[in-house]
């Protein structure tokens, strides 16, 4: 009888093992699934804002400006803003070499940058689509002629812009006519575009100065120089970005879409 007792203790306590071992394994699987999930939920790429759609979602932008200069915060609300609509951008400093564009869907070139360390800047040539607000490179990127003053240059104080060309998408639905594009005066580039501009909005009273204007890929800029890829001119400053108005903001993201779709596409008509 002793012989059975001990027999059926060592079977009790063989089964208790394995329902131990069972219980052990199954919370390892769930601490693993969870594990996993938590892994790939890092992995995952940061989902799109509100802003996002089917012309800006994936698109790779290149964004140029002065890393260690202390404007470069604003350029970080304008790259948070391009990250909202969907795109992922990549900051570098003005002296990236021209070959960083390769691959890119948009290069962005913003007014922090250096204009005299980037003179003659090969950026000119980049089979990209490129916008820029630094009017300082018009002349060199063959935006315009090469005469500060004349060709190109800024308005310190001034808030209003003359839309001249509502119907165009780069107009972005701001109707026709004077439009407030920040709420107090500010710095406002323009230039005097080449023979092939699409010319969008101008300095309100003073219509040779193009505020935003565009050339289509194989358009004629400055001279006989002829567009790699579409082109596109914005008035902002270097702080400029963040007193946008609802006109300037929808200025600058038809700026950014009309850049980044393919020439012929439907909805840029």
């Amino acid at each position: 009888m002793n012989m059975n007792l001990s027999l059926r203790s060592r079977v009790t306590a063989s089964r208790g093992s394995r329902g131990t071992l069972l219980r052990v394994a199954s919370l390892l699987a769930a601490l693993l699934a969870l594990g996993g999930a938590g892994t790939a939920a890092a992995a995952a790429p940061r989902e799109a804002g509100p802003g996002a759609d089917a012309v800006t979602t994936g698109k790779n932008v290149l964004y140029v400006t002065r890393l260690n200069h202390r404007d470069r915060e604003e350029d970080d609300k304008v790259v948070a803003h391009l990250e909202q609509r969907g795109m992922v951008v990549k900051l570098v400093d003005e002296d990236a070499p021209v070959s960083a564009a390769k691959g890119e869907d948009l290069v962005i070139i913003s007014s922090v940058v250096s204009a005299r360390d980037m003179v003659g800047t090969p950026f000119r040539d980049v089979p990209v689509p490129l916008l820029t607000w630094e009017s300082d490179l018009f002349d060199s990127l063959r935006f315009t002629g090469q005469k500060k003053g004349e060709d190109f240059g800024e308005v310190v104080k001034e808030h209003y812009v003359n839309v001249v060309n509502a119907p165009s998408p780069l107009a972005g639905g701001v109707p026709a006519g004077k439009r407030w594009v920040y709420p107090r005066d500010d710095e406002i580039g323009w230039g005097k575009p080449g023979p092939g501009a699409t010319i969008i909005a101008t300095i309100a009273g003073e219509p040779t100065h193009a505020v935003v204007f565009a050339y289509e890929k194989g358009a004629t800029m400055d001279y006989d120089f002829v567009a790699p890829a579409r082109r596109v001119a914005l008035f902002l400053g270097n702080r400029s970005f963040e007193k946008l108005s609802a006109n300037g903001n929808a200025l600058f993201d038809a700026a950014v879409n009309w850049a980044i779709r393919e020439p012929g596409d439907e909805r840029c008509k």
